[in-house]
């Protein structure tokens, strides 16, 4: 005990020492600091202080006896009550302004005046109809005016019933819980405010802010309540006792994920938070003491028990008599589940990754967090559209793969150009995989051991085509993956050509087996879709100026290309995709609407791949394009969102718009924070657009028109008009098909995963059969509603003088060696050349 009592007044020697010395330095560096500053005016100044320190000091032994026994102890009193507060006033200081990072950031006057509360974003159709909803903390705020007065009873008569009567620190409450620590009663309770929980919650100033005392464990307590207790103070001055109550039903924790008063009565109950009764009020009141213990999903006779508590709380505080909680707390506790669902594979899924991407770009662009700033964002497609389009997908590709599968029977698809099967297929598949990539990493490059594992039956859940659902399978990773590659692909996108508003996109046929977006991230050989490209170059080019009546033989074509590797002469000599020349004038229109690669072929060199590439551009088509002789007929990639913003530039007048996913993007207010415009300008003559809009009709008008199978759709009832074009690959791996309403663009495409993979004839895999009646089986639903603003129609007359002739030619006769002849005197002609084969190219 001696020794640490020595140890004690050294220490103490010590300190006082230490203080001697900082107060001589501190009293030596203020004489010299005021010699500097009062120069020859320090004696003076220096003789004042003196003289009036000497004054005071004989004036308080006037007033007070040094020598009384009571003198020492009161001035000591004095001096450590003095002392005290200003520690006290240095403390809050440092608090206040984290001096040297001791203390943790406080909020700001801004955060005061503007509390950040992580709302939830909405994303809707154009149609108002809820999509998605992106959040870190799913919550949907709320007004004072939509809580129910029995909600905000049960809350304070629980949490604060003195909630009126303080300004943030309730003095009673704090010295219960002093008196609770000295008696050791655990039953009082934290002594917090509503407003000291608000703060707590609201500005996380014990997850956020932690300066370098916040990490020792007493003090940090000290720091955190100190913190709580001063923003508590500056609420209270900022806010109403009605805002608060808001703010903090609109901040808490409800357990599962749900935050604020709204979503936890929507999620717990299925209501409005007004329409709550007393006893649903008291269950999510008593969730606030433990969202996990009192959960009335997890533990319901907890939450049960907790909710008669909370009833008993404001039966003793008199807002319900005591008849009313005998007989409310015998009700039995009664959820009504509704879990709202932010993301959903099953609707529009294929189109929400584009949305995000759009959004968030914005929001880096312009300080904005889509996950917590509540905002509400109002996407181009129409509920109604995107769910024909979906339903159109599912009908026809159905059909579609049971054709399909009854083609291969008995045979694998994936086949080179000369139909024979391509060896090693599969496991030259299975090597882009991840789990083929994951079994190299573990057994390294035996090959022989992770075929075995891959050839190794196990249970699998696979998508089922032929219902739309799962299903369970006893399939090696092999068998799983042939049974995949089998299965074709699909995309669809339709949209508005004046204002490039997007109204339906469907990636594929189930975005949780299918993640591949094949509307704008699929790339592929659009085939004979692009010749409204090379004839809208040749309409509207002032070199070629040419237009729907002008003619040109069907006859055949060849184009002398860099030698082989042999060194001998190499042609590229198209063939027509019936296999004929029919050696007859066409007129342009009937060319594109019977599709005829000669005469394409022949164009396309005319003008020069450049000026088709030019005019590829001009349209929207930003994909790379070979600058080859067959670019006329579709052989380089493009994606189904390019295509189908190129048609809408004819319907458009001629100007390209680029296709618009995001209209507007409002704030949890419904102010608008930003209108998307879409870029557009100027690609063709108005009368250009009007003249392709006419021939793309011919499709569906002219004889032998390709588009002639949408009239097994009822689509063209009130004398509605419909161009299009149909698109095939040579080896019928890509069926395509576009149309053009005075309303809506539309377009799909059809084929399998892998280029391999497809019909054998192009009688089934041309675009006519695969994709025309997916377009054609969406107009035919979207005509049906009426609620769509989505009528039939012609398209609207030109406004200004058309100078080429475009009636003058519409279904006439073709022109065989000068003489007109009707289309059913080919037939000879036609047996002939089958007969005989066709004729062999003209020498260039």
């Amino acid at each position: 005990m001696g020794r640490i009592y020595a140890f004690w007044k050294k220490l103490t020697s010590t300190i006082s020492d230490l203080y001697a010395q900082i107060r001589k330095k501190l009293s030596d560096g203020l004489k010299q600091l005021l010699k500097w500053i009062l120069k020859e005016r320090y004696p003076a100044a220096r003789n004042y202080y003196l003289n009036t320190r000497q004054r005071l000091a004989a004036e308080w032994d006037n007033l007070f006896d040094r020598d009384s026994a009571y003198y020492k102890p009161i001035t000591r009193l004095w001096k450590g009550v003095l002392t005290c507060f200003l520690l006290f006033a240095g403390y809050i200081f440092c608090v206040e302004t984290n001096f040297l990072w001791l203390m943790g950031r406080m909020p700001s006057v801004a955060d005061l005046q503007n509390p950040k509360v992580a709302q939830s974003s909405q994303i809707y159709t154009a149609d108002g109809v809820l999509l998605r909803q992106y959040y870190t903390e799913n919550r949907t705020p709320v007004d004072y005016d939509d809580l129910p007065p029995t909600l905000i009873q049960a809350l304070i008569a629980t949490e604060d019933v003195r909630f009126h009567a303080h300004s943030g620190i309730d003095p009673r409450a704090m010295g219960a819980v002093l008196y609770s620590l000295v008696t050791g009663n655990t039953e009082r309770g934290g002594g917090s405010t509503l407003t000291q929980q608000l703060s707590k919650k609201l500005f996380r100033t014990r997850r956020e802010g932690t300066g370098l005392l916040g990490k020792i464990p007493v003090l940090s307590t000290l720091i955190f309540k100190t913190k709580e207790w001063l923003t508590a103070i500056k609420l209270e001055r900022n806010f109403t006792k009605e805002e608060i109550i808001t703010l903090y039903l609109n901040t808490v924790d409800y357990g599962q994920n749900t935050y604020g008063i709204k979503t936890a009565a929507k999620t717990y109950f299925n209501k409005e938070p007004k329409d709550l009764t007393v006893e649903e009020a008291a269950v999510l009141v008593g969730l606030q003491k433990a969202t996990t213990t009192y959960n009335p999903i997890r533990n319901p006779e907890r939450s049960k028990n907790r909710r008669n508590v909370v009833l008993a709380q404001m039966a003793k505080y008199g807002f319900i008599s005591g008849n009313e909680l005998d007989s409310l707390t015998q009700i039995p506790l009664t959820l009504n589940l509704n879990f709202e669902q932010p993301f959903d594979d099953s609707y529009a899924s294929y189109f929400m990754p584009n949305v995000i991407r759009e959004v968030e770009k914005w929001c880096a662009e312009n300080d904005y967090d889509l996950y917590t700033d509540g905002l509400r964002i109002y996407t181009t497609i129409d509920s109604r559209l995107q769910a024909y389009a979906e339903e159109a997908m599912v009908e026809r590709m159905r059909i579609l793969q049971r054709v399909f599968d009854e083609h291969w029977r008995g045979m694998n698809p994936w086949v080179d150009e000369n139909g024979k099967e391509i060896p090693n297929f599969l496991m030259d598949a299975m090597k882009r995989t991840n789990r083929y990539n994951a079994l190299k990493k573990s057994l390294g490059d035996n090959e022989d051991s992770i075929r075995v594992v891959l050839s190794k039956p196990d249970t699998l859940t696979v998508y089922d085509w032929k219902t739309g659902e799962k299903r369970r399978e006893y399939w090696s990773a092999l068998d799983s993956l042939a049974y995949y590659k089998r299965i074709l692909r699909a995309g669809l996108m339709s949209m508005n050509p004046y204002t490039g508003h997007i109204k339906a996109w469907v990636g594929g046929m189930n975005h949780e087996f299918f993640k591949y977006d094949h509307v704008k991230q699929s790339r592929r050989q659009p085939g004979s879709t692009f010749k409204a490209v090379v004839y809208a170059a040749a309409i509207d080019d002032s070199t070629s100026n040419l237009g729907p009546c002008d003619r040109m033989v069907d006859q055949p074509f060849q184009k002398e290309l860099e030698p082989g590797p042999d060194g001998k002469r190499n042609f590229w000599r198209p063939r027509n995709s019936h296999g004929y020349f029919t050696y007859a004038h066409m007129t342009l229109r009937r060319a594109m609407a019977n599709s005829v690669n000669s005469i394409a072929a022949a164009l396309t060199d005319k003008l020069g791949p450049e000026t088709v590439i030019k005019y590829a551009r001009r349209l929207g088509i930003t994909s790379h394009l070979e600058a080859v002789p067959s670019i006329g007929l579709g052989t380089s990639d493009v994606s189904l969102y390019e295509m189908v913003g190129a048609y809408a530039t004819f319907v458009n007048q001629g100007r390209y718009t680029k296709p618009q996913i995001v209209a507007r993007i409002e704030d949890h207010a419904g102010n608008v924070l930003h209108e998307f415009i879409p870029e557009s300008h100027q690609a063709l003559r108005p009368e250009s657009a009007f003249l392709m809009v006419h021939m793309l009709k011919g499709g569906a008008e002219e004889p032998g028109g390709t588009s002639r199978g949408l009239w097994a759709f009822n689509v063209f009832q009130n004398r509605n008009e419909i161009g299009g074009k149909t698109g095939t690959t040579s080896n019928n791996s890509d069926g395509w098909y576009i149309s053009i309403t005075r309303d809506l663009v539309t377009g799909a495409w059809v084929g399998g995963e892998d280029r391999a993979i497809r019909f054998r004839t192009t009688q089934l895999g041309e675009g006519a059969k695969t994709a025309l009646p997916i377009v054609g089986r969406f107009l035919e639903k979207v005509y049906k509603d009426k609620t769509t603003g989505v009528e039939p129609g012609p398209f609207p007359m030109p406004t200004f003088k058309v100078t080429k002739d475009y009636k003058g030619c519409m279904w006439e006769e073709e022109i065989f060696d000068g003489e007109v002849q009707d289309s059913t005197q080919t037939q000879d002609v036609i047996e002939e050349q089958l007969e005989i084969g066709p004729p062999p190219p003209p020498e260039f």
